[in-house]
């Protein structure tokens, strides 16, 4: 048995999300604010919580405007009106259904969430709904508390009209999700129902949007959360506070997030290793030291008390009929780990005197990130150890009463983590919490763990296809008059392997996965392009530069390869390839009217997906705005392709059309003087040659064209780095071209996903 599919739906940005998790490792990946966090939070708020913690900032805020509709009608209601049920509700009430696959023999384990009896196995769900826990009563008191606002401002009225001044806050509540705001965490709870497997559907596959059955009109609550007995759930959320105790305060979390290292480890002795507790031979010893030092201890305490004592019994206590007082000691095992140093960090030390003791630190002088690493694996062996309900003898170990599934919540694990530590714990977080004997003795009980990070170490450590990325989409989009998130299974990207899947696969992970947190992607040929372009950012496009792009260095021309992958991701996308000119699959210098076709597979694939051709002469001439394509408002891609320079002869004085082939002749030809007066060697030297001597457009095309081919590209692109004039250079105006294109995109998408915060202020009664 494990979860298949999670779908949340009017919660925060997630108006309709799906997210199908693996059997083992998901990880949710996406821009800076793109609904990772609120999906976390949706998991925790109701499979951890109760009603009372959510607030009115919990729903997506869509449905404001709905709530207050509904409001109107109920305060110019008679008494003909009905008051609504909560199914009445269910377009905008938050909700989380839990899609689970489970096999007919595990039918003991979800008699509650069977369908019917003809079920042999399959998908079974249930939906966690927050609705109103007593409608009448919410109708009631919602339009007492309207009326109380009337009288007060009738009352304002009349005494603003004879001189007093009237206040300056408005009087609560203002309409029915300024009640709620209040009274939503005491007025709603959680409530529990089983969804129809024939019913579930897939995604849409335009909008991403999931298509959540509805429930009947009739459909009641189940009387018990079936799912108690079948999830142990735990998380470990992204407020986890390291650092001095005077700190500690401030930063702890709820559900003991920010505990010492020394707290989670003095927990998970008492609970799994006390002596104390369920002794055995082994723990004879231990325990006569214990003895031996509560004895000494309390002879100790008699005789340092005694003089104290005896002052009280002056005053006349005890007499013969009190009880006399003693002081004794209750020494316990787990007492020992109950103060400040109980976890010392040794330090190597080569200063010290031969037999001198070692250095020691507190915990809280030991790094963050190191603090963070340690306390995460514990968390997640006491994690296992408490769903396993271990026992310290091992013949005590059975399955009885262990739930099917294990699902682990873990929210940004990156935080103070150095990038080798981070692609450590997310390699082995996964095995510590199936690392039990009782695990391959029982294979029906399973582990699942969903963690949500903003690093690309780690997502370079999961397989792509487990990741789930979040889309952030801008207001009026699908319908939706504000910013909303969608979520892409990235599994169903390419199908069923193939040679693209395969490639891609490889590629990242020979890549870091920057991609799936970027603003836009530029995708590159070569070194050189990889190496120079951050530079042209930072001399040229100081908006880009501030923004997150990703430039990937695909090796070659295989950018087509990772258009699904785009697609999936609705990423702005920069292409800058060659024009790689040839006939008959062989290259040749660039020239007009003699037949020549692109060899470049990207810009063969872009033109047969525009409906052009892919002739150079087509392709020389082809306009701006038919090297784009608009997928989305908010998605598009571009490709950039070397296009004619004009450029000046020093031989012959003369100025011709120059027809470049590749990045390194484009930035050559559209810096003439620059490079035609340089020295040095290899390509460096050959280009300036061919730039003085030749006397025609071919001649020079010719010549470079010659060079590229057995030249040193990587050595070339490193001396005009080194360049002290490289700032002053001409950007090829492909590039400069494209780079405008995509600033343009990235301006409006800033604009568009900008997030206006709503005017009512969260109240916590």
């Amino acid at each position: 048995m494990q979860i298949q599919h999670l779908e949340i739906a009017n919660f925060r940005k997630l108006l309709s999300v799906r997210i199908d998790l693996a059997a083992e490792t998901t990880l949710l990946v996406g821009a800076n604010n793109s609904g990772k966090s609120s999906a976390m939070l949706a998991l925790r708020k109701f499979l951890l919580s109760k009603a009372s913690v959510f607030r009115l900032q919990d729903l997506t805020l869509s449905h404001l405007a709905t709530i207050d509709a509904i409001g109107e009608a109920w305060e110019t209601a008679d008494d003909s009106f009905r008051v609504p049920a909560a199914n009445d509700w269910t377009d905008w009430l938050p909700t989380l259904d839990v899609w689970l696959k489970a096999s007919q023999g595990e039918l003991h384990h979800i008699r509650d969430l069977i369908p019917n009896f003809a079920w042999k196995g399959g998908h079974v769900g249930m939906r966690f709904r927050l609705e109103p826990d007593d409608m009448p009563t919410l109708f009631t008191d919602y339009r007492k508390e309207r009326a109380r606002v009337k009288l007060l401002r009738q009352e304002i009225q009349k005494q603003t009209a004879q001189g007093a001044e009237p206040p300056s806050l408005p009087l609560w509540p203002q309409n029915l999700h300024d009640y709620l705001n209040r009274r939503i965490g005491k007025t709603f709870k959680i409530r529990w129902y089983r969804l129809d497997p024939s019913q579930l559907q897939d995604p849409d596959p335009e909008t991403r949007k999931a298509n959540q059955q509805p429930l009947a009109a009739t459909a009641t609550p189940l009387e018990r959360n079936p799912l108690t007995d079948l999830i142990r759930v735990h998380e470990i959320n992204a407020q986890r506070g390291f650092g001095d105790s005077a700190d500690e305060g401030m930063l702890e979390g709820g559900h003991g997030s920010g505990k010492k290292l020394s707290e989670q480890l003095r927990a998970y002795y008492s609970r799994h290793l006390d002596p104390g507790d369920s002794p055995d031979v082994s723990d004879l010893e231990a325990l006569r030291a214990i003895e031996a030092a509560q004895t000494a201890f309390d002879t100790r305490l008699s005789t340092s008390f005694a003089p104290a004592l005896r002052e009280v019994a002056g005053l006349g206590y005890p007499n013969n009929s009190d009880p006399s007082i003693r002081v004794a000691t209750r020494l316990a095992p787990t007492d020992g780990m109950n103060h400040e140093a109980a976890v010392l960090f040794e330090l190597d030390s080569v200063g010290g005197a031969p037999g001198a003791p070692p250095l020691r630190l507190p915990e809280t002088s030991n790094g963050l990130g190191y603090q963070n690493l340690i306390s995460m694996i514990f968390r997640l062996m006491a994690f296992r150890d408490e769903w396993l309900k271990k026992y310290r003898s091992p013949e005590e170990q059975s399955a009885t009463g262990v739930e099917p599934i294990h699902l682990v919540l873990i929210e940004e694990p990156e935080a103070h983590l150095h990038v080798q530590v981070q692609q450590a714990f997310i390699k082995h977080a996964y095995h510590v919490l199936c690392s039990d004997p009782l695990l391959a003795k029982y294979p029906n009980l399973r582990t699942q763990l969903v963690v949500s990070s903003h690093s690309s170490h780690v997502a370079h450590e999961i397989d792509y296809e487990n990741l789930r990325y979040f889309r952030r989409l801008p207001s009026g989009m699908a319908g939706v008059p504000i910013p909303v998130s969608t979520v892409s299974n990235l599994s169903t990207v390419f199908g069923k392997p193939n040679q693209t899947k395969e490639f891609v696969t490889r590629y990242l992970r020979a890549q870091h996965a920057d991609l799936f947190f970027a603003d836009a992607v530029i995708l590159v040929e070569g070194a050189a392009e990889r190496m120079m372009l951050p530079h042209f950012l930072r001399q040229h496009f100081r908006f880009l530069d501030q923004c997150y792009i990703t430039i990937l260095d695909i090796g070659g021309s295989h950018a087509h390869r990772l258009r699904p992958l785009i697609d999936a991701l609705g990423i702005v996308t920069l292409v800058i390839t060659d024009l790689d000119a040839g006939i008959l699959q062989v290259g040749k210098p660039v020239e007009r009217k003699k037949g020549q076709s692109t060899n470049n597979p990207t810009v063969r694939h872009w033109m047969r997906a525009a409906g052009l051709g892919h002739d150079v002469d087509s392709l020389l001439d082809l306009p701006f705005d038919s090297k784009a394509q608009q997928i989305d408002d908010l998605f598009s891609i571009r490709i950039a392709y070397q296009t004619p320079i004009t450029v000046h002869l020093p031989k012959t004085g003369m100025d011709v059309e120059a027809l470049p082939n590749t990045f390194e002749d484009s930035l050559v030809l559209s810096n003439t003087e620059h490079f035609a007066g340089k020295a040095g060697r290899g390509l460096m030297r050959s280009f300036a040659k061919a730039l003085r001597e030749a006397e025609t457009s071919l001649e020079l095309g010719t010549e470079l064209f010659s060079k590229l081919r057995d030249g040193d590209k990587a050595e070339f692109a490193l001396h005009v780095l080194g360049d002290s004039n490289f700032a002053q250079l001409i950007v090829p105006a492909y590039i400069h071209e494209g780079l405008t294109w995509l600033q343009s995109k990235l301006e409006r998408k800033s604009r568009e996903l900008l997030v206006i915060p709503s005017a009512s202020a969260e109240v916590t009664p």
